[in-house]
């Protein structure tokens, strides 16, 4: 199902603060094949995990470019759904390699969105002169809205803000982490914490209202944080930093094999390539690669540091 909490501060007053800090669960059954985070094909563009279930291979659930673009994906809870309908993963996809802005993006997928069970996306873009972030599901409003920044949010599986006490309880959490200094090890620490919570905040009337169909025990272990039930719950925690300077730290830790006494955790850093009235500051344009050609083989479960 998944669940994100990020703060979205553009222009921090401390240099030592941060622009964005995203922390994020994917809830999946175990057993789904998936590829961990990591960057696609040979140009180190692209950062993501990626969806390798058949049908749907090459759509994902969070990445990040580097020229600054980011996409992150939660499913609506609803009782039933349609199996005919398009994979929602390649909303990520497709963002990450468009060449749309973040707003435009989402007034187009507007118009697509009766094709998707239900979903809600974020679509941001951080650059030399403004970073932007947008929202969209498509079980509300038929129109993307801006996120006001300096703000902190919390997107599980209804609408954005939803009061949920799950969304509650983790923001609160969260809230805590991001107000104090910290540098990006102790604050992906600190967080991680956040994520592996599995606090039971059941019995919850507006999650279960909207979950009518599903069984009270799964309702249930859908109400923590970090979801636990047979088969199925938390397999991915991922951590996005980026500081004043443009310089990103992407931490990602995943389950091995359907264990879940086992993990692997990836860290990745890199700097912006920021876009400032058309010239791209810190490097040059890239080639992205299609999402049907990248390669499938998932990187070893070692954990270690990327600095492309």
């Amino acid at each position: 199902m998944c669940i994100i909490f990020f703060k979205f501060d553009p222009r921090p007053a401390s240099k030592n603060a941060y622009r964005l800090i995203l922390a994020a669960n994917r809830d999946e059954f175990y057993n789904r094949p998936s590829k961990a985070a990591d960057f696609w094909g040979s140009s180190n563009e692209i950062l993501s995990g990626l969806d390798l279930e058949e049908g749907k291979e090459g759509g994902s659930w969070l990445g990040i470019s580097k020229r600054g673009k980011l996409a992150a994906l939660t499913n609506y809870l609803e009782g039933r759904q349609n199996p005919d309908a398009q994979g929602r993963g390649f909303l990520v996809s497709n963002y990450l390699t468009d060449n749309l802005d973040s707003f435009s993006y989402l007034r187009k997928v507007s118009n697509e969105g009766h094709l998707y069970n239900g979903f809600n996306l974020l679509t941001a873009e951080f650059k030399a002169n403004e970073d932007t972030v947008c929202y969209y599901g498509n079980k509300g409003s038929s129109e993307p809205i801006r996120l006001k920044p300096a703000g902190i949010y919390g997107l599980s599986n209804s609408l954005l803000e939803t009061p949920w006490k799950k969304l509650q309880h983790g923001k609160r959490l969260f809230s805590n982490v991001v107000g104090r200094t910290l540098p990006p090890d102790g604050m992906v620490q600190e967080l991680l914490q956040i994520l592996n919570n599995e606090d039971l905040q059941s019995p919850d009337p507006a999650q279960e209202s909207q979950g009518e169909g599903y069984s009270k025990p799964m309702l249930r272990s859908l109400s923590a944080v970090c979801v636990r039930a047979t088969g199925y719950g938390t397999r991915t925690n991922t951590i996005i930093l980026i500081d004043a300077a443009g310089n990103v730290t992407f931490t990602e830790r995943t389950m091995i094999n359907s264990d879940i006494s086992r993990w692997s955790t990836n860290s990745f850093q890199f700097q912006l390539n920021e876009v400032n009235n058309g010239r791209m500051l810190g490097g040059g344009y890239y080639d992205v690669p299609s999402w049907k050609s990248l390669p499938t083989s998932p990187p070893s479960p070692t954990p270690h540091s990327h600095k492309p």
